[in-house]
């Protein structure tokens, strides 16, 4: 997949997710199920910690010279909700509360920085041939650090249908 269409992906699950967040109350956004699940709020941070620390190894990865022979995965794994991931805990959330607006304002901010690293590419291919570890999947091409971005936040826009659910 190409950088402009993740890119077009990026932007309709982030106006997806908006748009669901857009209708939630202060308590829908920070109730959570029970102690051992997140709230609407604290998914969302973890999406923000997740699209940051995703900008931070891809800025890394662009840094070797080299090309990467290291083979494309599929990434559609990310959409399977009964298959349990537990985020490190560098992505994990906090238990802070948080506004409807602080969300958008955090979502926005991470989304800006990511798409100012991505738009100071001369070559974007060059995301195809580097590659940086990632702490679960391991060997990553980076262009599939950037896919997975938009395939890990549709997972958990799932997540957030069903915690609205009940």
């Amino acid at each position: 997949m190409e950088l402009q269409e993740i890119n077009q992906k990026l932007t309709e699950t982030r106006d997806e997710l908006i748009d669901i967040l857009s209708g939630l109350s202060h308590e829908q956004l920070n109730i959570q199920k029970d102690s051992g699940s997140w709230s609407i709020s604290q998914v969302c941070q973890h999406l923000i910690k997740t699209e940051e620390l995703y900008a931070v190894a891809i800025r890394r990865g662009l840094k070797s010279q080299e090309d990467s022979s290291v083979e494309k995965k599929p990434l559609e794994f990310l959409l399977d909700r009964s298959r349990k991931l537990v985020a490190p805990e560098i992505a994990r959330p906090s238990a802070e509360i948080l506004e409807y607006q602080e969300i958008i304002e955090m979502l926005s901010q991470s989304r800006k920085n990511l798409n100012e690293l991505l738009n100071t590419l001369d070559d974007p291919t060059v995301l195809s041939r580097r590659h940086f570890i990632h702490p679960a999947f391991k060997e990553m091409l980076l262009i599939e650090w950037v896919e997975s971005l938009y395939l890990h936040e549709q997972r958990h826009i799932q997540q957030i249908k069903e915690i609205i659910a009940g």
